[in-house]
């Protein structure tokens, strides 16, 4: 009797943990990051985000025909259906940035981080997974400008970002072909600002807020070859055109007045929107144990449309179609096997062409990546950490070279929550 007792407990302990764990983490996110700073991140709605986690990341940021039932896919969520039956999944990660930048003669240095995503991943039933989580949808920080203390001296600044906090299902109507589709609360306010020097100091903001949902749909299709040891995947995900909604304005306060003026106070909709985005993928999976997947990533930014307010942002604001080319390879030597048989290897690299668009002058940029994955002694957790080092620039004008090197942190557990033990 004590000893079905003690057990009892021991398992209700532990659950408590983990809920507890999850929730401590979940109020840590709401605390913002700090982010390491980029002049280029002034631009419309700051650095997209492509949903990619800290072991994506490692392998270049590829996902779109990921299926494995060990760690969580958001960037298709047709891979849900992919999860087992026994398995709760919880992912979370942190990235520490340290970014490089010349203009010119000049040298800047800066450092940001912070927790940079959560995500949970269950099975509803047979063919069913479900997922839900909080991911970046962009990110804005940057600080440069004169001394305010002399004459016609100037500092522009920003800070903020957009988030998204989604629910989503994937199924597997026949062996084989996966549909899914996550839906997101889009919200987060981004800051704009300029601190102008004359005979007074005027401080010009612009604030954006979004209060907006958001779709995305996913397919994938997977075909088992040599005797189960090999596996093709195709992979693709869809998010359509729409208009945000939510609101942006203006504000003007000089130092000799006591009351800012708030400007152009206006509503996102039929006025800033995001694109069609399409993403494509292929991975082959050899033997168990290598993993290789290349994707593609298109999103239509230069029909979207943008309409800076008067006196706060050039008035001939434009952007570019972006879009991404992305390959990593994973291995894993032997999953049952020693402990260094069941660590993950990972590399990668990926080429974008950014939608940020600055006088004519297009941002990109390239990176290599790579990642290893440690498991937890007792259990299928893993602790994952990756680096990633990226060169961003303008083309055809050299504006500003930033090198920036990544480094991320995260943890994925993988525990057996919907299984009874049997005491005997």
């Amino acid at each position: 009797m004590c000893s079905l007792l003690v057990a009892a407990i021991s398992e209700t302990t532990m659950f408590k943990t983990k809920i507890l764990a999850i929730a401590i983490a979940m109020a840590t996110l709401t605390a913002s990051a700090q982010v390491a700073t980029s002049p280029y991140s002034k631009i419309g709605y700051g650095f997209i985000s492509d949903n990619a986690t800290g072991v994506q990341r490692s392998m270049g940021g590829v996902g779109y025909a990921m299926q494995n039932g060990r760690n969580i896919n958001v960037m298709n969520p047709a891979s849900y259906s992919q999860v087992d039956s026994l398995t709760f999944l919880w992912d979370m990660g942190l990235d520490l940035t340290n970014l490089w930048s010349k203009e010119g003669d000049e040298r800047g240095y800066s450092f940001g981080g912070g927790l940079d995503y959560m995500a949970g991943h269950f099975k509803i039933t047979k063919g069913m997974g479900g997922a839900f989580g909080l991911v970046p949808y962009s990110s804005v920080g940057y600080s440069f400008g004169n001394d305010l203390k002399n004459d016609n001296g100037e500092v522009r600044s920003g800070t903020g970002g957009f988030n998204q906090l989604f629910v989503g299902v994937g199924y597997e109507p026949v062996k084989g072909l996966c549909i899914g589709a996550n839906v997101a609360y889009l919200f987060g306010t981004t800051s704009n600002s300029s601190n102008v020097v004359t005979e007074s100091i005027t401080l010009y903001n612009r604030e954006m807020e979004i209060r907006d949902y958001n779709v995305q749909i996913g397919l994938q299709y997977g075909v088992t070859l040599r005797d189960g040891k090999d596996r093709l995947v195709f992979g693709a995900t869809y998010q359509p055109r729409k208009s945000f909604h939510g609101h942006t304005w203006g504000i003007v306060h000089d130092s000799q007045d006591t009351k800012p003026d708030t400007v152009g106070y206006t509503s996102l909709s039929g006025k800033y929107e995001q694109p069609h985005s399409i993403g494509a993928g292929v991975s082959y999976c050899y033997n168990n144990k290598v993993t290789a997947e290349v994707d593609f990533t298109y999103q239509q930014w230069a029909k979207s449309k943008y309409t800076p307010i008067e006196g706060f942002e050039a008035p001939n604001i434009r952007f570019n179609n972006r879009y991404k080319v992305a390959a990593g390879v994973q291995y894993t030597p032997n999953r049952r096997g020693s402990y260094f048989g069941g660590m993950v290897f990972r590399f990668g690299g990926h080429y974008t062409h950014d939608y940020i668009n600055v006088t004519g002058n297009n941002v990109r940029d390239y990176g290599l990546a790579c990642g290893i994955s440690l498991p937890v002694a007792g259990g299928k957790s893993m602790v994952n950490i990756g680096l990633e080092w990226n060169h961003r620039y303008s083309k055809p004008v050299m504006l500003i070279r930033e090198n920036y090197l990544n480094i991320t942190l995260g943890i994925t557990f993988n525990e057996l929550w919907f299984w009874k033990s049997r005491i005997r």
